[in-house]
């Protein structure tokens, strides 16, 4: 019985750390017009420098994001005029909700060959 409880708790605390609503964060991408840069699926850049998004891990993204939103002066901050502007105005439910979204996007990356 303690081992069903445990594995109850572990099940709850992961849920529970993947914050974040994939609803809401399609929502928000097409608020600030993500897609301009990152292509409609977030499989094809505008531009090939661009990252491509879907299927992202979703903490690498949130983790982006606010380094974005530190700058090139902050603290494993990121520096990038376009992208410094698209995050500064995002509060921490919407980094949550966008990382989401583009994590459950079919991605064309190759972690592993």
């Amino acid at each position: 019985m303690k081992k069903i409880l445990a594995c109850a708790v572990m099940l709850l605390s992961a849920n529970a750390f993947a914050a974040g609503d994939a609803a809401a964060g399609k929502a928000a991408t097409e608020k600030y017009n993500c897609a301009a840069c990152h292509g409609k699926d977030f499989n094809s850049p505008v531009d090939p420098s661009y990252p491509k998004l879907a299927g992202q891990h979703q903490d690498y993204l949130e983790h982006a994001l606010i380094a974005y939103q530190r700058g090139v002066n902050g603290a494993n901050g990121r520096g990038n005029a376009i992208m410094g502007a698209q995050a500064k105005p995002l509060s921490k439910q919407d980094i949550q909700n966008i990382a989401a979204y583009l994590h459950s996007l079919p991605g064309s990356l190759v972690l592993r060959k």
